[in-house]
């Protein structure tokens, strides 16, 4: 099969074009991801998760706590 050099040529110019339109809509989406708010939700949704394991981390120690201090006093009768 012999390829003619104007077959590469057309490769080139499409692979270019394809390269150019992807880069304009990845600038498209960031600058709506941005002004649309979703990264500050994003990250606030992150900041509350972290927030609310510790409370949950809290909770649990101080149930444990609870339980342990029951059992030991129950052992004393």
């Amino acid at each position: 099969m012999r390829i003619n050099k104007d077959q590469k040529g057309v490769t080139m110019i499409a692979l270019i074009i394809t390269v150019i339109v992807l880069v304009i809509l990845a600038a498209v989406t960031i600058q709506i991801a941005y002004k649309s708010g979703i990264i500050n939700h994003a990250t606030n949704g992150a900041i509350d998760y972290i927030q609310e394991e510790a409370r949950e981390k809290n909770i649990i120690n101080n149930t444990a706590n609870i339980f342990s201090n029951a059992l030991e006093n129950n052992k004393r009768y």
